[in-house]
């Protein structure tokens, strides 16, 4: 016996049938969505639905597709943003520096950016008008990873990354990385890549000063299952659904 849909899945005049909501968030057309219904793919606020025809509420209904959530509300917004060095991150300065607000002059969505990269700083830093995953995303209990790569001097020791790993004590508490690798050497310069899930301010430049190898540049290159890639400076890019998806699970939503 199939699973029934839930009480606030049931169906609606007020609604919008789900197979055309699953093809207007690009799910599938509209056959195929009706497809995927009857093979028991589409859950409606955690509830298989199986029956065609279910009117739903887009703006509250949480809908997922192989167990993959997919935003279905047409006013949600995710882009990636490939921050250049010297933009501050904030959506106004009022020293008339380079801000990130400056890239959504043109653009009507309210956004904001979630979390921040430091001046020097460049990268991907995500910006959405969603504030519940925003909030997730940059809350430490969740431990969305942010990946970083970093410009130190070299040479680096053998036992840096098992040090990292099992923890720094810095001025505001101790803190251990994720994961740890020698990327490149060159130079009397070397390439490391530092995973951590930390947030607080200037991170990973006083985690690497601290033991010996203060940063000369850094790029952060991931948050979660989100990367950078090969996304142009100053470019601005929408989140496909798989990354969407990702972001949402990642914090439980």
């Amino acid at each position: 016996m199939s699973p029934s849909p839930t009480r606030g899945s049931q169906p609606s005049p007020e609604g919008i049938r789900l197979q055309k909501v699953l093809s207007a968030a690009g799910i599938a057309s509209r056959r195929v969505a009706e497809d995927l219904i009857d093979q028991g793919r589409v859950q409606v606020d955690g509830e298989v639905v199986r029956e065609q025809g279910l009117r739903v509420d887009p703006s509250s209904a949480v809908i997922h597709v192989d167990g993959v959530r997919v935003n279905v509300r047409e006013d949600r917004v995710y882009l990636a943003l490939n921050k250049p060095r010297g933009v501050h991150s904030t959506m106004d300065d009022d020293q008339g520096r380079p801000c990130v607000g400056d890239y959504l002059r043109n653009r009507a969505d309210k956004l904001f950016h979630v979390g921040r990269l430091d001046a020097d700083t460049e990268g991907l830093l995500l910006l959405t008008n969603d504030g519940d995953l925003a909030h997730r995303l940059m809350h430490p209990s969740f431990e969305v990873s942010k990946t970083y790569l970093a410009e130190v001097p070299g040479p680096v020791p053998r036992d840096l990354g098992r040090r990292l790993r099992d923890g720094i004590v810095l001025d505001d508490g101790p803190v251990k990385v994720d994961s740890f690798r020698l990327v490149d050497s060159y130079a009397g310069k070397a390439l490391v890549e530092v995973v951590l899930h930390e947030g607080r301010k200037h991170i990973v430049r006083r985690l690497l000063d601290q033991v010996g190898h203060p940063v000369n540049s850094l790029v952060r290159t991931q948050v979660g299952d989100v990367r950078l890639g090969n996304q142009r400076p100053g470019s601005l890019r929408a989140l496909n659904r798989q990354e969407v998806g990702s972001l949402f699970a990642a914090v439980g939503l």
